[in-house]
């Protein structure tokens, strides 16, 4: 059976399209893009403008924009221009007519959280988006269409933790739970924090993770997002070198960050079997996604998957003997793929190559 299927070429054209355009928009974001108003006040006789805001716990918040002269006017005119407004009208049609074309979507109720935490700042502080909504969109990067394992419920979250916060801005703060409240969808804490959970939906989590030190179980707070994150381990794998990607969900694009394909795949591997037996459908539906991304890359980018499969069995005993329990699984649920033969002659042109 075939694990994937091309997208028609319209479909491919209509989301490499929309990537580009949500990107530049989320790269070049003004104040025009800012939800919230402006207000004046008179100080000692004279007029200044402030730009207020309700902050996701329901405080407002006001931040000093000029004294009440032609700059400031100016400034204040750009945030009704109706030229940005036309914009962000233009990217929610592209969005809508690439679903319509087939690109892959997101559920509303996903869309919304998923919204809202980037609207936080949780994606430009670092957060990646892992689990089965990165296996989704990379339907739409690649231009396939996959033929199993995309049932998901909940949402996964990634971070590298403290070992990237050196690479933030110094007065970069996040307030990611009071976002996750300010959705009012009924999301509660669970006692580590590490997950939010529904009580009317209890396979809809929001899940925050990050890798496992050495001997490292115990959740992990991450003051400057405001987060706790649970470790796991091989999770380092997926977070190095992310990819900037666009989700589709018919209330608009939302630019996120992503694990590449490859690392994903492996990573999928390498936990399947440090699931638990009570966990047995979510390590098949692990080696399902893995299966299908390493379909893909074998036939279209064999060098990445090669270079990585070297990589990862070089990393230790562990890393070797969890990657090989993974990849006997996978073989065994998908023995017409015929993965072995295959990825021996990749790593064996990795090795070609390294030697030319």
């Amino acid at each position: 059976m075939a694990l994937y299927r091309d997208s028609p070429l319209a479909t491919q054209t209509a989301f490499a399209g929309l990537d580009a355009a949500a990107r530049q928009a989320d790269l070049s974001r003004s104040i025009a893009d800012v939800p919230g108003g402006f207000a004046k006040k008179k100080v000692a006789g004279r007029e200044y403008w402030y730009y207020q805001i309700k902050t996701p716990d329901g405080r407002l918040q006001q931040s000093y924009v000029g004294p009440d002269d032609a700059q400031t006017r100016t400034l204040i005119q750009c945030h009704t221009d109706p030229v940005a407004r036309g914009a962000r009208q233009h990217l929610l049609r592209l969005t809508r007519s690439a679903i319509e074309l087939g690109c892959a979507e997101i559920p509303a109720k996903h869309a919304k959280v998923i919204g809202r935490l980037a609207q936080s700042g949780l994606f430009s502080a670092g957060g990646i988006l892992v689990g089965t909504h990165a296996f989704l969109a990379y339907q739409n990067v690649l231009g396939v269409v996959w033929t199993g394992g995309a049932a998901t419920l909940d949402l996964d979250f990634a971070h590298a933790g403290r070992n990237v916060s050196l690479a933030l801005p110094e007065n970069l703060t996040i307030d990611a739970p009071a976002a996750i409240e300010s959705l009012q969808m009924g999301f509660v804490p669970n006692s580590s924090k590490t997950s939010f959970k529904k009580s009317d939906e209890p396979d809809f989590d929001l899940d925050f993770l990050t890798s496992r030190g050495r001997a490292q179980d115990a959740p992990i707070h991450i003051a400057r997002l405001g987060l706790t994150m649970q470790p796991l381990r091989f999770m380092e794998l997926s977070l190095e070198d992310p990819m900037r990607c666009t989700l589709l969900a018919k209330s608009g694009p939302i630019v996120v960050n992503l694990p590449r394909p490859q690392r994903y795949a492996i990573h999928k591997l390498l936990v399947y079997g440090e699931r638990l037996q009570n966990q047995r459908t979510k390590a098949n539906k692990d080696v399902i996604q893995a299966a299908a991304l390493i379909d893909y890359l074998l036939t279209h980018d064999s060098m990445e998957i090669g270079t990585l499969w070297i990589d990862v069995n070089a990393r230790g005993p562990g890393w070797r003997r969890r990657l090989d329990q993974g990849f006997k699984a996978m073989n065994a649920l998908h023995p017409t793929c015929d993965f072995s033969a295959r990825l021996q002659t990749a790593i064996e042109q990795v090795h070609k190559e390294s030697r030319a």
